[in-house]
């Protein structure tokens, strides 16, 4: 049985009178690529940042590799926000170093052998030196994600983290999560677009906050008896709803 990366427990969170985590309940076991699945607005950025710990929940609990989230346990995670938090008058070492003290590494020796390290994993070597201002869009999301894996951390949020990319560009980032999960990290990836959904391990599909569908890219199409992600993601939008229905008719 998988070990569990984040146990999730009636989750809940409002912007003002607007529900956009409606108790949700989810294992995440280690070792996995997890990926949120669901519209503009369906609350996976949300549910990110509660995860991260910079939301706080209005109902339920979050336990992250057995803790509660909190500052001292901030350094075991990797976050990958939707737009990238970068220093345009720095480098791409300078920044990847900047995020490496952040995350605390001390020893500078260590230190800039593992940015170094890190820059090659991301295929920027050549452009080191360069200041963030004069890279394409592109370069600017792999410094990004650059800055949330270089101290190695076990957990990695990835927030639409490719978004913009070109199909090539894809291919390459989605290589990065798959030999950072056999090498035991955990990612939890958000996205709206059925190709990133296709390459996660499990899914989670998310309408209007609430959970409407959860399993494997496999189990879920063959569940809605389709081959395509897209119309397994529409079976459950119609399953859920009919459910809904249902429930109002019994509450009259």
């Amino acid at each position: 049985m998988n070990e569990i990366a984040i146990s999730i427990k009636d989750l809940t969170f409002d912007y003002g009178e607007l529900r956009v985590v409606n108790g949700i309940s989810l294992d995440i076991p280690k070792g996995t690529s997890f990926g949120l699945l669901g519209p503009n607005g369906s609350g996976k950025t949300t549910l990110i940042r509660l995860l991260v710990g910079l939301l706080k929940p209005l109902q339920g609990s979050i336990m992250r590799l057995g803790e509660k989230p909190s500052r001292s346990n901030s350094r075991s995670i990797g976050y990958m926000p939707q737009q990238a938090a970068l220093y345009n008058e720095l480098t791409v070492a300078q920044n990847i170093d900047f995020f490496a003290r952040i995350y605390g590494m001390k020893n500078a020796k260590e230190r800039k052998q593992r940015v170094n390290e890190t820059i090659k994993t991301v295929d920027l070597w050549p452009k080191r030196t360069t200041q963030i201002a004069n890279l394409s869009g592109g370069m600017k999301q792999r410094v990004s994600l650059a800055c949330a894996i270089v101290h190695r951390p076990p957990l990695i949020f990835l927030d639409e983290p490719t978004v913009g990319l070109d199909p090539e560009l894809r291919v390459n980032f989605w290589n990065r999560f798959e030999e950072m999960t056999r090498q035991g990290s955990t990612l939890i990836v958000s996205s709206h677009t059925m190709d990133d959904a296709a390459h996660c391990q499990q899914l989670v599909f998310l309408r209007e906050g609430n959970v409407i569908g959860l399993g494997t890219p496999d189990e879920l199409r063959a569940a809605a008896g389709t081959p395509s992600l897209e119309d397994a993601f529409l079976y459950y939008i119609r399953k859920n709803q009919i459910a809904r229905n249902e429930e109002n008719v019994h509450a009259r």
